[in-house]
């Protein structure tokens, strides 16, 4: 909700029309992101939307870290040789951490559904590595702490992210042609030749 105050800031809303982020001190770029949370919280309680909606749209990121934006200011103080005026807190969104299940999931699905846009074409096994990664770099930066997600619970999540997002994207997807089928197939009934053969 929050990103339709600024769209053309977000990558998956650019199509190719260029990152306006490229001119910006990363510091810039991480403020404009982080307020898209609270943006779209106040857009929601000035349309006068249930507590537990604009709850969704404020913690949904929980307190993440703007990776690309931080190593990137990062890079840039290491090129002019200038120390870091900067903590990592900086470029944390303020929270609070998702309070709720649903405000966890819609996290993930979010941030899963802009990464996978910004590929061109994508393939399953890309779109099964993206949330796989989004999933553990959230659990490992403890996200989901304050509101009892279970590991199977996001298993679940994660094998019906897959089956939604390829559902979406089926259209841009990468399949792996017949030739390239047969070519694994083939390759594999070998390996399995072989093996059989080392233990004869």
């Amino acid at each position: 909700m929050g990103k339709t105050k600024r769209p053309l800031y977000f990558i998956e809303n650019q199509n190719g029309a260029g990152n306006p982020h490229d001119k910006l001190d990363p510091k810039v770029s991480a403020s404009i992101i982080i307020a898209h949370a609270r943006d779209g919280a106040d857009m929601l309680r000035a349309h006068k939307l249930p507590k537990p909606i604009r709850d969704i749209a404020e913690q949904h990121h929980g307190t993440t870290l703007l990776k690309y934006f931080y190593f990137k200011a990062t890079k840039l103080a290491e090129e002019h040789g200038t120390d870091k005026q900067w903590t990592e807190e900086d470029y944390r969104y303020p929270g609070p951490k998702a309070q709720s299940k649903e405000a966890a999931i819609v996290g993930i699905a979010d941030c899963v559904e802009a990464a996978v846009r910004s590929l061109n074409h994508p393939t399953v096994d890309q779109i099964e590595g993206i949330i796989s990664k989004i999933i553990k770099e959230r659990l490992d930066d403890n996200q989901f702490n304050e509101c009892d997600l279970t590991l199977r619970e996001l298993d679940k999540i994660a094998e019906t992210l897959k089956q939604t997002v390829i559902g979406m994207f089926h259209s841009r997807i990468e399949y792996p042609d017949d030739k390239e089928m047969k070519k694994l197939k083939e390759a594999k009934e070998k390996r399995h030749d072989a093996e059989l053969g080392m233990g004869r």
